[in-house]
C-alpha cells in the first residue's frame, strides 16, 4: 500500500488500486529545492493554507509514551499515500533524538522508552514536507514526565502556529481516535492456543492482503509471516522486532502484544506499510 516515491518527482499511486485522478497527479504548494534530512524536499503553502501538528505524550504503564497529535488544516490519508500532494493531506513522520523511526499515519501512536525528544513532521502523499515561510511544519516535545502536562508541550519555531488547535485531545482513556479516512481495521484471525497467524505477501509495490489495522489484546500472541519477491526486511515499530526476507521464502516474525499503541509493520529498503497492529 505505500511504496516512497521519488520526492517531488512524477507521483503514481502504485500502492493502491482504484485511487482517483485527483490523488494521483495533485500537485498543491510550491515545490523548494531545500530538503530536510532524509532528502525530501520541502513544498511551500501560504500561512493561511499551511496545516499545523499539536502533540501531547504521557507516559505508558509498561513503559515509553503514548503521544496524541491534534492537527489544524490536515488530515491522516493512509489510503492515498505515495500519491499526489494535494492541500491538507498526508502523513506524519517521527524523529526521536533528531533520529527519523516511524511514521504516523493516525493521532495516536506510542514512543519507546529511553527517548529524550521527540519531533513530529507533516508530510505530503508524495513524501515532500509541507512548510511555510521556507521551515518544515512540525512540533517537538521533550520527553520528561512533565510532558503528560499540556503545558509542557514545546511547538518548535518552525511550525506555523503557536497554540494548540481549539479541539481539546482525549483524555488517557479515550479510543485510539482512528480518523474516518484511517483503512478500515481487518476482521481478526481465529485465534489458536498459540496465538494467531498473519500471512503477507509482497509483490513488488502490492501488499495482500490489503494494508489494514490489526486489532489486539494486550497479552496477546501473533506470527507474521512475510512473503516477499525481493530481499529487504520487515520490522515492528515500536517493538524494535526485525526479521530478514529472503525472496520467495517466507519469513516469520512472533512477538506478544504486551505494550499498548498502534504499531507499524513495515519494510526498510521499499518503505512499504504491510500493516498496523493496535494493541488494547
Amino acid at each position: 500500500m505505500l511504496l516512497a516515491a521519488g520526492c517531488g518527482g512524477r507521483a503514481t499511486t502504485h500502492h493502491k488500486p482504484g485511487t482517483g485522478h485527483e490523488q494521483a497527479t495533485g500537485n498543491g504548494g510550491t515545490l523548494l529545492a531545500a530538503r530536510d534530512e532524509s532528502g525530501h524536499r520541502l513544498r511551500e503553502l501560504p500561512a493561511a493554507d499551511a496545516p499545523s501538528v499539536w502533540a501531547e505524550a504521557r507516559p505508558d504503564t509498561e513503559g515509553g509514551w503514548n503521544v496524541h497529535l491534534a492537527v489544524e488544516r490536515f488530515r491522516f490519508t493512509p489510503e492515498s499515500t505515495g500519491g499526489g500532494a494535494l492541500a491538507g493531506r498526508g502523513h506524519a513522520r517521527l524523529l526521536v533524538d533528531g533520529r527519523e523511526a516511524a511514521r504516523a499515519y493516525g493521532p495516536w501512536f506510542h514512543v519507546p522508552s529511553g527517548a529524550r525528544t521527540l519531533t513530529v513532521r507533516l508530510y505530503a502523499d508524495d513524501h515532500t514536507v509541507w512548510a511555510t515561510a521556507g521551515t518544515p511544519v512540525q512540533t517537538t516535545l521533550t520527553l520528561t514526565p512533565s510532558a503528560q502536562s499540556p503545558s509542557a508541550q514545546t511547538p518548535s519555531a518552525q511550525s506555523p502556529s503557536a497554540q494548540p488547535p481549539s479541539a481539546e485531545p482525549p483524555s488517557a482513556g479515550a479510543s485510539s481516535g482512528v480518523p474516518s479516512s484511517a483503512p478500515t481495521p481487518s476482521p481478526p484471525p481465529e485465534p489458536t492456543p498459540a496465538g494467531r497467524t498473519l500471512d503477507i505477501r509482497v509483490t513488488g509495490s502490492t501488499v495482500t492482503p490489503a494494508p489494514s489495522r490489526v486489532e489486539l489484546r494486550k497479552g496477546e500472541r501473533i506470527t507474521l509471516r512475510v512473503t516477499a519477491d525481493r530481499a529487504d526486511t520487515v520490522h515492528v515499530h515500536g517493538y524494535d522486532r526485525e526479521a530478514a526476507l529472503a525472496p520467495g521464502t517466507p519469513a516469520t516474525l512472533t512477538l506478544t502484544a504486551d505494550r499498548t499503541g498502534l504499531f507499524e509493520v513495515e519494510t526498510h529498503e521499499s518503505g512499504l506499510v504491510l500493516t498496523q497492529l493496535v494493541v488494547r
